[in-house]
């Protein structure tokens, strides 16, 4: 480990790995202790597949632009937009090439306009051109999960009974982007309804991992993760219902953040389980996160009555937070390592990642040790107990009569069971089935009443725990990327997947994934993720 400026730590540079930095910052109104990654810098050979020293890597798609930088990419093409070395057109133009050489490999973005997206950069350029700035955001490429509205795009949410469904008004993340003057460049592929954990069971097809495209991305927000990493976009908007952002950042070497619950509004997101669901952001960086956050928490006509305002909060200052101006020293700053977190069930490739991590974060400055969270083991079942009995409700909705596709029948009741069995996937039905089951008569009160219970439980602890510490550490996934139609064939392991994210939707607390060291061994290019829950709202 070595040390550059005062504060700061400059940590190893492996086999081509790019440096880090490890930083403070403020996230969804809280303050976290992150590690900031810079931007990849990665050159594609004329088949796409060269790993970052220039050698052959076999199934690996990376990109290279001349737009990045060191440290945030926002910042870096912000930068040279205002001094005229590059338009908000030449910057489009750029990613949409990288689009159209992998998006048919990777399969991450499922609608694409590229006019649309020349026309929003042109309008950027001619705003700072008659000296109108709307700020860091104005001509960055930014995709949308598919179950986010959007006026100019489909919004299916990957599933067959939404196909080329088009909502007549922008969500309300959408409306902010739009108002920072970000180009949105297309929408990102997803887990049907945001209903698995590898990206694979859209009906528009499976997305690929950049890093390997044998393997999955992670899910449900594997489309925007998948983006990001391919460098199709500079940053891009997600999901989070429970670990849906932060997983597939862990997969793809990402910064992925779920914001405290009610912090960024949900309306126009298509709902999976209400009480969950959460807009999550997923960058190259910690400062495009901050970027990103705060261009998001900026919107405040809104249609979410879920949504927290700061009068709420007491706390009306924070309208006005820079997050990127938040970033400090480690030093001083007080860890609990989830003990639970970290024993059977992990991975030997993760734990040698996150302890890594975690003795680095020690070296800067930081006290860290090991807290016991007796109800963590808890948190999975009764996430999925309540997640899809919520699901069960919020889906009722889609049958073939108000949008999306429809198949006829002269009996309402085939045409309701039709379009149903028909038009949605098997993990959809599957879910809608067990959450109908948790409410029904009888076994309402043995599973969901005792779900209830369960999640009081785990927020309760995980809340008295933050009142001790900074904040809580734990690997973000038990394992690395697995590989396609692993975990599609075994649902039981695709659920058991989410136990390290979980318990953060649960009590409605915000986390933050940050790429830490990468596998070892046959894993060895595969990133892995390290996972920071905070206070809510500080």
């Amino acid at each position: 480990v070595r040390t550059s400026e005062k504060g700061k730590g400059i940590v190893y540079d492996c086999t081509g790995y790019s440096l880090w930095s490890c930083l403070h910052t403020t996230m969804g109104g809280i303050e976290l202790h992150v590690i900031r990654r810079p931007g990849v810098h990665v050159r594609t050979s004329e088949k796409g597949n060269c790993n970052r020293s220039g050698t052959k890597s076999r199934g690996t798609i990376r990109a290279y632009s001349n737009y990045e930088s060191s440290g945030s990419v926002i910042r870096h093409i912000a930068q040279r937009l205002r001094q005229g070395d590059l338009s908000a057109e030449d910057v489009t133009k750029v990613y949409l090439k990288q689009i159209e050489k992998t998006n048919t490999v990777i399969n991450s973005l499922v609608a694409i306009d590229p006019d649309f997206a020349i026309r929003q950069a042109r309008a950027i350029d001619r705003e700072l051109f008659n000296g109108i700035d709307r700020g860091p955001l104005a001509g960055i490429p930014i995709a949308i999960k598919d179950n986010i509205c959007t006026v100019d795009f489909p919004t299916t949410a990957g599933s067959n009974c939404l196909k080329e469904h088009k909502p007549p008004y922008d969500a309300d993340v959408v409306r902010a982007l739009k108002n920072a003057g970000a180009v949105l460049i297309g929408k990102a592929n997803m887990d049907e309804f945001g209903m698995g954990s590898t990206s694979e069971s859209s009906q528009l097809g499976a997305t690929r991992n950049p890093w390997d495209v044998s393997r999955v991305p992670g899910g449900s927000s594997g489309g925007s993760a998948a983006a990001v990493a391919a460098q199709q976009c500079v940053a891009a908007v997600g999901t989070d219902t429970g670990g849906s952002v932060r997983q597939p950042a862990s997969h793809c070497g990402l910064v992925g953040l779920k914001p405290t619950y009610g912090k960024l509004t949900r309306g126009g997101l298509l709902a999976y389980a209400s009480s969950f669901d959460c807009v999550g952001t997923l960058t190259s960086s910690v400062e495009d996160c901050a970027v990103m956050l705060q261009a998001l928490s900026r919107q405040r006509i809104c249609s979410d009555l879920t949504q927290i305002t700061h009068d709420a909060q007491n706390s009306s200052a924070m309208d006005h937070i820079d997050y990127a101006s938040k970033i400090k020293p480690l030093d001083g700053c007080r860890f609990g390592v989830i003990r639970q977190a970290t024993e059977s069930g992990v991975s030997d490739a993760v734990l040698d990642s996150f302890w890594d991590s975690v003795n680095l974060i020690r070296e800067l400055g930081a006290h860290v040790e090991s807290v016991s969270c007796e109800s963590f083991a808890h948190g999975l079942p009764a996430y999925y107990i309540l997640a899809l009995s919520e699901a069960s409700s919020n889906l009722a909705r889609y049958d073939g009569i108000r949008e999306g596709l429809s198949i006829s029948s002269e009996e309402l009741t085939n045409f309701y069971s039709g379009n149903r069995s028909k038009l949605l996937g098997d993990e959809v039905k599957r879910r809608i089935l067990m959450g109908t089951y948790t409410l029904s008569a009888g076994y309402a009160d043995a599973y969901y009443e005792r779900a209830l219970k369960v999640r009081s439980l785990v927020r309760n602890e995980l809340r008295s725990k933050l009142n001790q510490y900074d904040g809580l550490l734990t690997p973000a996934v038990a394992n690395v990327a697995p590989k396609l139609n692993t975990e599609l064939r075994d649902p039981l392991a695709m659920y058991v997947a989410d136990i390290m994210t979980v318990n953060v939707n649960l009590s409605g607390l915000p986390a933050i994934v940050l790429r830490g060291k990468q596998a070892p061994g046959v894993n060895s290019n595969l990133p892995v993720g390290l996972q920071l829950i905070g206070q809510a709202f500080g």
